[in-house]
C-alpha cells in the first residue's frame, strides 16, 4: 500500500513514519504538515491510505476526508482528541487512533486498512436469491447470503462482513439495500444493513453482531423492534 502522513506535528509525523517502516508492503509516499498540501498532492497522484490528523490549521482532517469521498482512499485518523470519533466513523474510515497509541494498536489499525485494501481487489456480482458471486483473484466462488452478517457503506464501496472475511465491493448502499432487504436483512443506519438472524443482542444505541457493535439510528429503531418481535 502507498500511504501519506498528514499531521502538523513534526514529532507525530516522525513517529508514524518510523512505525510504518516496520510493516512490509507499506510505503510512505510523502509527509505533509497541513491538509491543503495533501489535497493538492492527491489531485495528481493516487495513494491507498492516509494517516491523518484531525485538528490542523486552514483545513481539518475531517474536511479533507469529505473532499476525498469517492476516491477510494482508506483513512486512519490519528488524533489526541476523542470528541471527533462519532463524526469520523460517519465518514466510514478504517480506524481512529488516539494519541499516544501503542505499537500494537497501530498494527491493529493498519491490519484493518490492509484487509480493506486486499478485498478491494475482489469483485462481487449479485446472483440469485441465495448467493453473491465473488471474484477472488482468478477464481469466482459463491458467497451465501446467509453467511453475510452485515453490510457497511464506505465511501464508494460497500463492505460485506462474514464470520471469516470482509469483502469491499465498489457500489452503492442503495444497490445493496435493494438486493439484501429481500432476504431477511434490515437497514438500521444510513451506513449499515444487518442480517436479522445474526443479531445477538439489542441495546441502547445499537446492536451486537458477532461481537461487533453496530449503531442503530432512531429513524430505524421502530422498524427493527417490529422485525425482531420486540415487545
Amino acid at each position: 500500500m502507498k500511504a501519506l502522513i498528514v499531521d502538523d506535528n513534526e514529532i507525530a509525523r516522525t513517529t508514524l513514519a518510523h512505525l510504518a517502516k516496520q510493516i512490509p508492503n507499506l510505503t510512505i509516499e510523502s509527509e505533509y504538515s497541513n491538509a491543503i498540501e495533501a489535497y493538492n498532492h492527491l489531485q495528481n497522484k493516487q495513494v491507498d491510505l492516509i494517516f491523518l490528523d484531525i485538528e490542523m490549521p486552514e483545513m481539518s482532517g475531517i474536511e479533507l476526508t469529505k473532499n476525498l469521498l469517492g476516491k477510494g482512499i482508506i483513512v486512519i485518523f490519528t488524533t489526541s482528541n476523542k470528541q471527533y470519533a462519532l463524526e469520523a466513523f460517519e465518514l466510514n474510515i478504517a480506524d481512529y487512533l488516539l494519541k499516544p497509541f501503542t505499537i500494537a494498536r497501530f498494527l491493529q489499525a493498519v491490519g484493518k486498512a490492509q484487509a480493506i485494501f486486499e478485498s478491494k481487489k475482489e469483485n462481487v456480482q449479485f446472483g440469485n436469491e441465495e448467493f453473491l458471486f465473488v471474484r477472488d483473484s482468478n477464481i469466482t466462488r459463491r458467497l451465501k447470503l446467509d453467511d453475510i452478517f452485515y453490510a457497511e457503506a464506505m465511501g464508494d464501496y460497500v463492505k460485506f462482513y462474514t464470520k471469516e472475511k470482509m469483502f469491499a465491493v465498489h457500489g452503492t448502499m442503495k444497490a445493496a439495500e435493494e438486493r439484501l432487504l429481500k432476504v431477511n436483512f434490515i437497514r438500521v443506519h444510513r451506513s449499515y444493513i444487518v442480517a436479522v438472524s445474526k443479531i445477538d443482542t439489542l441495546q441502547d444505541g445499537g446492536i451486537i453482531i458477532n461481537g461487533q457493535f453496530i449503531p442503530v439510528a432512531d429513524a430505524y429503531r421502530k422498524t427493527l423492534n417490529t422485525k425482531m418481535n420486540v415487545f
